[in-house]
């Protein structure tokens, strides 16, 4: 809300403009008066009667028009109070240059909240503060202290540091880069990552989005704009502070191994967005996804006139996880007519080093054209028989022939290629200085467009209907709880794995040698003894566990050895006794971990890796936020080294990778559930072709201070939205939140209908719903979007679908859209009615205050339901289109507790 006023205004004032030279209120009013802005520009100082041309104004008060934007580089205790009167005056946005807030520490947190508070009450917008500003190029606004001013471009570079964002804009100048927005946050007291992702997402100008990250506020809403956002254009992010939480002790594997940067791994990696290590990396991202041509497979292929030159790109390539392109006969015989007959006779194709344009031009366009090939990389070492300029030239004819695939150049050297690479960009066709960085620029592509189809992938449906014992683990919890009980006994910990359908390795209690002996005889195999005390949470770290134990008299005696040595190294440790398990033999078998643990910042993790007594050892893991689907689950898995061994290999059969993928989602959906859990530590779980078992387990609690769902970065499925349904010929259907899986069986619902109900719904005729429309309709963020399905008997991604219904709320959560669709066949039973009812009502639980839609002005139906659910009909500023509109009311909070 109101960011327009902040990267378009029609008017600027800039509060705290000097003439002292160098000072920060003499650059920003310099720049301002020099970028081209074409509107009213107020300097207010009340020492000045002008300031760099400008006629100057004493105070806000005084300003002869509202300014849309205020710059503010006022002393830091001053902010507060010109915030709240530009706000009285009706400024909705403002950037507050000044230092001395949150950075400075808690004083300068308190001043930095009544920042916040003065500009509330008015909507006002806030950049800031301790910022370098803001500059749209476009536009001709330069509202910064930037000492040059940047060229109009279609990138968007979003930092915190402001630092980093002038050392970018020196960068770019040399190379002719520019960019649609230059945006410091600095503090994000209001303004974000969030708000930015949103805004740019819905730019036209915008074709691709940079941001560097020290670190993310409103995790949530971050995610929602990201994932947006990375749906329609590129997101290329470097998070810095990799390392920050790699030392860090935890209690248990999993807290061990989930460090911070992985975690950001994880959220980027779910939002879609392509994270790269340096500055370098960056830019290098942006300049290939922002031309726009991506290659639909991985295959490349290498065209140079040095052969060395294309050796070191191919192993670029391969040592990066690419695939050198293999060319069809066809086109290695037509090669053979137009090359010497010394050429390198494959790819990559060395054109020998005294190659003319033409020759570029026809091996480049030969290459194009095979059906292997997914994009091409020519490469140009200086030699004195062609110009740079004359290759470029042949390059740049073939390119803009066959547009369907990308072409990147390195044009490798620097005095005599530099204008030609200049001009191979200017044409947007990527251009690199060594072939290295080339490859980077393809594997960037390469990474994007996985990231970007991973998004619209639709899962597949979950091979196993669970319904948890959510009760039996409640009680579980509320036992502990009320004993003070930080870490539960394993007994405890694998009775909540076996509610949620984990499999589990039953174990029984022994107080004593004694006991354990005869537990160990009831059992007649070998046994596993482990000590159970609440004070050690690593067994083997005290010779706590013992294993293979073959007879009970064995048993009694290792029980009684371990007792005596655990009680000599630590004395103060209380000891509950042991836990006698059978030895599972899975000689096909692999120990993974499987954990979750509380991200202080975006809440519950789900750790996957190799287990085993070496996990930290071996480090071989990945994290994922939850919730998870199969295929989120699956995508964890692929994402470890271990992964490739669970497939199988050389005879050695695969483990049953769905019953993993099976843990994982009930892992996930154990911490959505219950807000009690801090820490969770499967390790060993035993994985094999016989499926999985859970060998031991810890869990940590601590008393819930937040309810479950909140505590996630991502909004989990709403199930409390689920309920029956009973039609008027005694069928029910169920109605519920639609799923990522419901894909195939909406796009068959889509197959039904009647083509001109399609029109009427869609406002033109479809003659089929493709995968991508029902990946964007059915994987959908319920902190933004609900969509809630009528269906009949049978799992997500079986179940017919005879109805959806859905709106899409703004950033703001202030109005929704709607849309409705019941199949023809249901037509007379109401449903179309009950849909509109129910999502309405879930409207107006969310606090959203107006739903809307468009509607044909021939759809007598829709607008006839419309205007009994008390819609109003007005125009929609398109002929034969109505604007339907209902305003609701905020549900009271007694309304909301009942």
């Amino acid at each position: 809300r109101n960011l327009d006023f902040l990267f378009r205004p029609e008017s600027v004032a800039l509060v705290g403009a000097s003439k002292r030279p160098g000072s920060v209120g003499s650059v920003i009013a310099r720049n301002l008066a020099t970028s081209g802005f074409d509107g009213p520009i107020m300097p207010v100082n009340p020492k000045h009667r002008a300031v760099a041309g400008m006629l100057c104004y004493p105070d806000v008060l005084s300003l002869p028009v509202t300014p849309d934007l205020a710059v503010i580089c006022t002393p830091s205790a001053a902010a507060p109070g010109i915030i709240d009167k530009l706000g009285q005056r009706g400024t909705r946005a403002a950037v507050v240059i000044s230092a001395g807030f949150a950075e400075t520490g808690e004083a300068g947190q308190v001043l930095q909240d009544s920042l916040l508070e003065a500009a509330q009450p008015y909507l006002l917008r806030m950049m800031g503060p301790n910022c370098v500003g803001i500059v749209v190029p476009g536009v001709g606004l330069n509202a910064s202290f930037v000492h040059i001013n940047p060229q109009p471009g279609h990138i968007a570079f979003l930092a915190q540091s402001g630092a980093v964002m002038t050392a970018v804009i020196d960068w770019a100048a040399d190379r002719g880069f520019g960019f649609s927005h230059l945006v410091s946050l600095g503090n994000m007291a209001d303004v974000d990552f969030g708000d930015m992702l949103d805004y740019l997402a819905n730019d036209p100008n915008t074709h691709a989005i940079l941001m560097y990250v020290e670190a993310i506020t409103h995790p949530r809403k971050f995610l929602s704009a990201a994932r947006t956002a990375a749906r329609t254009k590129p997101v290329v992010v470097v998070k810095s502070g990799r390392r920050a939480g790699a030392a860090k002790a935890a209690a248990s594997h999993t807290g061990a191994l989930a460090g911070d940067d992985a975690v950001y791994d994880a959220v980027f990696h779910r939002a879609g967005m392509l994270r790269v290590d340096t500055l370098e990396d960056l830019f290098t991202a942006a300049e290939i996804l922002s031309s726009g041509r991506l290659p639909k497979g991985e295959r490349l292929a290498i065209v140079s006139n040095g052969g060395g030159a294309g050796v070191m790109a191919a192993d670029a390539l391969l040592g990066a996880g690419g695939k050198l392109a293999e060319l069809t006969p066809e086109t290695l015989t037509a090669l053979d007519k137009v090359l010497p007959a010394n050429w390198s006779h494959g790819n990559p194709v060395d054109l020998i080093g005294d190659a003319p344009p033409e020759r570029y031009r026809r091996a480049v366009d030969l290459v194009l054209s095979d059906a292997g090939t997914d994009a091409v990389l020519a490469l140009y070492c200086p030699v004195a028989v062609t110009t740079p300029d004359a290759a470029a030239s042949a390059v740049l004819v073939s390119a803009e022939a066959k547009q369907a695939k990308p072409v990147i150049a390195g044009w490798i050297g620097d005095l005599t290629v530099r204008g030609a690479r200049r001009r191979l960009a200017e044409a947007d066709l990527p251009c690199y200085e060594t072939p290295e960085q080339a490859v980077d620029a393809f594997m960037h592509m390469v990474r994007y467009r996985r990231g970007r189809d991973a998004l619209m992938e639709t899962p597949a449906a979950v091979p196993e209907a669970f319904a948890p014992d959510q009760a039996a683990v409640r009680a579980v919890l509320v036992r502990n709880l009320e004993a003070g009980t930080e870490w539960l006994d394993i007994i405890d910990t694998k009775a909540i794995l076996d509610a949620y359908g984990i499999p589990v390795l039953r174990a029984g209690t022994a107080a004593n040698a004694d006991e354990a002996a005869q537990l160990a005889r009831r059992l007649d195999c070998p046994v596993a003894l482990k000590i159970r005390s609440p004070d050690i949470q690593h067994k083997t770290d005290v010779g706590g566990v013992a294993l293979d134990l073959l007879d009970a008299d064995s048993v009694r005696q290792v029980a009684s050895d371990m007792t005596e040595r655990i009680h000599k190294a630590l004395p103060d440790a209380r000891l509950d006794g042991f836990a006698v398990e059978p030895m599972v033999r899975w000689p096909d078998g692999h120990e993974l971990i499987v954990g979750a643990v509380v991200d202080p910042q975006f809440g519950p993790v789900v750790l996957f890796g190799h287990g085993g007594v070496a996990v930290e050892v071996v480090n071989d893991k990945a994290v994922a936020l939850p919730p998870l689907n199969m295929k989120l689950a699956r995508d964890l898995m692929r994402a470890t080294r271990i992964y490739r061994v669970l497939k199988g290999y050389r005879g050695i059969p695969g483990v049953d990778l769905e019953a993993v993928a099976l843990v994982l989602i009930k892992v996930a959906q154990l911490v959505c559930d219950f807000a009690e859990i801090m820490e969770l530590d499967i390790n060993p779980m035993l994985a094999g072709p016989e499926g999985v078992m859970a060998l031991d387990a810890r869990l940590r609690i601590a008393p819930a201070t937040v309810t479950p769902a909140s505590r996630l970065a991502i909004r989990p499925y709403p199930s409390e939205l689920e309920q029956e349904v009973r039609l008027g010929d005694g069928r029910t259907l169920q109605l519920r939140p639609i799923l990522p899986e419901d894909e195939p069986p909406l796009r068959e619902t889509f197959a039904k209908l009647h083509p001109e109900t399609v029109r009427l719904r869609f406002f033109h005729t479809i003659k089929e719903m493709n995968h991508l429309m029902a990946a964007r309709l059915t994987q959908i963020d319920y902190d933004r979007e609900m969509a809630l399905v009528l269906t009949g008997d049978g799992n997500p991604g079986e179940a017919e679908i005879y109805g959806v219904v859905r709106i899409s709320a703004d950033p703001d959560n202030e109005r929704a859209e709607y849309a409705v669709l019941v199949r023809d066949d249901m037509a007379g039973f109401g449903l179309g009615a009950l849909l509109m009812r129910r999502i309405i009502d879930y409207a107006q639980e969310r606090g959203i205050k107006e739903v809307f839609g468009d509607v044909l002005r021939e759809n007598k139906a829709m607008l006839g339901l419309c205007r009994k659910l008390g819609f109003t009909v007005g125009f929609a500023g398109e002929p034969g289109v109505v604007r339907v509109t209902l305003p609701l009311k905020p549900v009271s909070a007694t309304t909301q507790s009942a």
